[in-house]
């Protein structure tokens, strides 16, 4: 089973299951806003694709952040403020058999997705 991780309401999240529902492609979400961000799993998408990967920092929330919190970012600096505000990671995380992909692209999903 394919799973996107996110935020339900994020616009880049509706485009993502638009494609995914395109390609006729079953899928189901993990909302972090409901759910919560599993810290081993966030420790685990960083080992793989980098915590900078994964950290977004042009939402709201990094924005309303202390410039005490943005400055002098460090990997578990970075993973702890995900782990406290799941908005923080980029959106979508696709989840596909072991095989990962951050942010919306539909060559990059495509790809992942054939494995």
């Amino acid at each position: 089973m394919i799973t996107l991780y996110g935020i339900r309401n994020c616009s880049t999240m509706k485009k993502a299951f638009a494609w995914l529902d395109e390609q006729g492609i079953e899928w189901q979400l993990h909302d972090f806003r409901k759910q919560g961000v599993d810290p081993k799993r966030l420790h685990q998408w960083a080992a793989a694709l980098g915590w900078r990967t994964l950290l977004n920092t042009r939402g709201t929330t990094w924005r309303s952040l202390t410039p005490e919190q943005q400055a002098d970012m460090t990997a578990g600096k970075a993973l702890q403020l995900m782990e406290e505000h799941p908005s923080l990671i980029r959106r979508p995380v696709l989840e596909a058999d072991g095989r990962l992909a951050v942010g919306f692209e539909p060559a990059i999903f495509a790809s992942v997705l054939r494995g």
